[in-house]
């Protein structure tokens, strides 16, 4: 095999097919990138670990066409660091050259022929604008469970009746939800899918650049959601289970609500937090007019800080994790932020409100459980 291909596109292709490659694979060959280079002027580079796969297909000057296997992350970490220069790829015995300018590196061919087969993606079921898509995504994925207690919780349940796709996650002390329209290739379209957090969160910001991503969702035998944009195609194997009916958290209704300006409140937190030990909340008191935030008791160190805000209906104090309220301040991605509260006791839903006398969105919904503090 040999090939000559530019630095930033080797560099692009490699980083996008090893970035989901597993630390301590189960098989050796599971550590490696598959590279086939094409008479026709292109290299194909895939992985795949038996839960994900990923494929790119870029444009090279091929003399000699063939496939080798190489280590993905150490090829990805010398493309990146290669001088600005035509790469040069050649098979040599048992090794593989790369030669870029007055760098020279060689490689150790890993077996090709154990490398396993990529899964077909499903039907194309429909097409998203890269960027909403990628917002959504990064907008529910914060809520998914980073443990391993509960499995089910570390996924993204999608759910898609016609032209509506609903975004869910949850770690049962915050839930985040995404409403947003798509264009199915079919008008009853029906689909629902539990895709592991991390995996959809990584493929969609690498794939958001793109105008518009396909979703290829097939029936439940297949087991596999796919995302396709420009030359990139990704599947993921989907969590099996029974996701929590947990869209009965939602209060149905509220009798205080507040409206603030996001960056003011972010910052407010950040700094108030400071003193907040590991596992202590703040305290926010809504009022007319303002909210003050506050950390520490006794004789710990101790912040406040007062944020205008317009609040309707009673005051009401109440308590919250502080990173879990930056995280959704973080994701609501608009200048002001609406929380809407029952009871201090009682679960508090944020969203996003473009203007400050304007309506709310409520396309995104974080609903946070409030922390118990010594009144």
């Amino acid at each position: 095999m040999k090939f000559r291909v530019e630095r930033d596109v080797l560099a692009e292709a490699v980083t996008w097919v090893a970035r989901g490659l597993p630390n301590r694979p189960p098989v050796p060959v599971l550590a490696g990138v598959l590279i086939e280079a094409s008479d026709e002027g292109t290299l194909t580079l895939s992985a795949f670990d038996y839960e994900v796969s990923a494929k790119i297909t870029v444009a090279a000057e091929v003399a000699e066409p063939g496939t080798v296997l190489v280590l993905g992350r150490l090829l990805a970490d010398i493309s990146r660091n290669l001088p600005n220069r035509p790469v040069d790829v050649t098979t040599d015995g048992s090794k593989v050259q790369v030669t870029c300018g007055s760098s020279r590196f060689s490689l150790l061919l890993m077996p090709s022929d154990d490398y396993p087969t990529l899964p077909a993606s499903p039907a194309i079921s429909g097409t998203i604008a890269g960027d909403v898509f990628t917002q959504a995504v990064a907008q529910v994925s914060i809520a998914a469970d980073r443990g391993d207690t509960l499995p089910i919780l570390t996924g993204v349940r999608i759910e898609i009746e016609g032209d509506k796709i609903t975004l869910l996650a949850t770690d049962r002390y915050r839930l985040a939800m995404r409403e947003l329209t798509w264009n199915p290739e079919v008008s009853d379209a029906s689909h629902v899918a539990l895709v592991p957090a991390r995996t959809l969160s990584d493929t969609a910001k690498a794939l958001g650049a793109s105008g518009s991503v396909e979703i290829h969702l097939g029936g439940a035998a297949d087991g596999l959601i796919g995302f396709e944009a420009g030359q990139r195609r990704s599947t993921t194997r989907l969590l099996d289970g029974e996701y929590p009916k947990v869209t009965s958290i939602f209060p149905s209704s509220a009798d205080t609500e507040s409206v603030i300006e996001t960056a003011a409140l972010v910052e407010a937190v950040k700094r108030v937090a400071l003193v907040a030990e590991r596992n202590t909340p703040v305290r926010l008191r809504f009022s007319e007019g303002q909210v003050v935030i506050e950390a520490g008791a006794g004789d710990d160190a101790q912040a406040s800080e007062a944020v205008e805000a317009v609040t309707t209906g009673p005051e009401i104090e109440i308590a919250f994790n502080p990173q879990f309220l930056l995280d959704g301040l973080g994701a609501v991605g608009t200048a002001y932020s609406r929380l809407s509260f029952t009871q201090s006791s009682r679960p508090a839903v944020l969203s996003g409100q473009a203007e400050l006398g304007g309506e709310a969105d409520t396309s995104y919904r974080y609903v946070l459980m409030p922390v118990r503090f010594a009144s």
